[in-house]
């Protein structure tokens, strides 16, 4: 199972690194929409004393930022799941005598590691945004970005599994996926929300993502954000149901998607 999962991890990151464009595509749109989004509210944005925040909205703003990168390389590393099946080379994992949680698994963790490593990128322009990154919270940030690529990889791993074609996976996934991001926190305070799209945003796994990664930058769970013991614990969660998910959706659907 390990060699199994190993392979095919290593697959991702080499067909990564022969499609330079995934790399633009993945972390140019965030940096865009950061810059373009925070410039644009800056002036509209007011922190007031529940988010001491000392940069203004960019600061705010950083953190959905990390979350959209994560949201992007998912994108764009679980649509090989259709065209592997397009190219035959799914049948052929389907066929070979490994364990279906070892394709998931292996999968899975080949758009973790990818995400993760886009993300560490974007953290070098954390001083731009006045984000003081110290030291000693490099390891739970990283953490957290892990569990939460994990669990959006795993979504369009599950996602994927069940469409045949690249359009029609481009068109769930932004539909899918950009309101969820919305609703995350990213671009505004659930406290200033309607009373129904707060109800959305606490059934919204990347809300606890992007309030995870907001208390390991600056030390605190904002003011109406949830603590981050359970936004970690809500992310586990997700990521392991994902996985259970996706399993269950390759044993039982393997000769489908195979066909």
């Amino acid at each position: 199972m390990i060699l199994a999962s190993y392979t095919l991890w290593l697959r991702e990151i080499v067909r990564f690194y022969r499609q330079r464009s995934r790399i633009a595509g993945a972390l140019g749109s965030p940096l865009v929409f950061w810059f373009l989004i925070g410039s644009g509210l800056g002036r509209s944005f007011h922190a007031g004393p529940a988010l001491p925040l000392a940069g203004g909205y960019l600061e705010y703003f950083y953190p959905g930022t990390l979350a959209l990168i994560v949201l992007f390389t998912a994108i764009f590393s679980t649509i090989s799941i259709v065209e592997d099946r397009q190219e035959g080379f799914l049948q052929g994992v389907l066929v070979a005598p490994v364990p279906r949680t070892a394709i998931v698994l292996g999968k899975i963790l080949g758009g973790t590691t990818l995400a993760v490593m886009q993300a560490a990128i974007f953290l070098l322009l954390a001083p731009l945004a006045h984000v003081g990154l110290h030291l000693d919270d490099v390891p739970g940030l990283v953490g957290v970005l892990f569990i939460l690529s994990f669990g959006l990889t795993g979504l369009g791993f599950l996602i994927a599994w069940w469409l045949n074609s690249t359009q029609g996976f481009h068109a769930i996934m932004n539909l899918f996926l950009i309101p969820m991001w919305i609703l995350s926190g990213a671009l505004f305070p659930s406290g200033g929300a309607a009373g129904w799209i707060r109800g959305l945003m606490l059934v919204n796994p990347l809300t606890y993502g992007v309030s995870g990664l907001r208390a390991f930058f600056y030390d605190q769970s904002l003011t109406g954000e949830p603590p981050v013991a359970l936004a970690v614990a809500i992310l586990v969660l997700f990521a392991a149901v994902m996985l259970a998910a996706g399993g269950v959706a390759v044993r039982r659907q393997g000769l489908r998607a195979a066909d």
